[in-house]
């Protein structure tokens, strides 16, 4: 197995016992995870290239809990959207993947759009824009050839 960095490939293998568990600290204080590689193991260039994704990771993880979990989902959605957009604006339009794209973009708009707040609206005005040119794509592809 291995795991993919900014440098570069680099081989893992699990360690600790049946499960396949790592467990405990290391030297460095970095705690061992769950089906991770066995810090130990590794040479010392490969270990401190591994400590520090993990310091990069933990990084990660504190600016994402920094912001607003609503402008992580609100993100997602418009990325729904340019999805849909871009297989519906296609020569030959790819109407079944837009429609998967557009019906995500509304299960999460039914499901929790309240919660989005001031970004609700122009969500909504996008995906009725959506459905709008899904259908006229559709009942053009429909219509039998002029």
């Amino acid at each position: 197995m291995s795991l993919w960095t900014p440098g570069g490939e680099v081989p893992v293998e699990r360690g600790g016992g049946s499960s396949g568990q790592t467990g405990g600290t290391t030297d460095s204080g970095v705690a061992g995870r769950v089906g991770g590689p066995d810090l130990d193991s590794l040479d010392p260039e490969e270990r401190a290239q591994a400590e520090a994704m993990i310091a990069q990771m933990a990084d990660v993880q504190r600016q994402i809990l920094s912001a607003p979990a609503a402008q992580f989902v609100t993100n997602h959605v418009v990325g729904f959207y340019e999805l849909a957009a871009i297989h519906l604006g296609q020569p030959q339009p790819d109407l079944e993947e837009a429609r998967l794209a557009i019906d995500a973009m509304a299960a999460v708009l039914d499901a929790v759009g309240p919660r989005l707040g001031d970004d609700l609206a122009p969500l909504r005005q996008g995906l009725d824009q959506l459905q709008m040119a899904f259908v006229e794509l559709k009942t053009r592809g429909d219509a039998p050839p002029a």
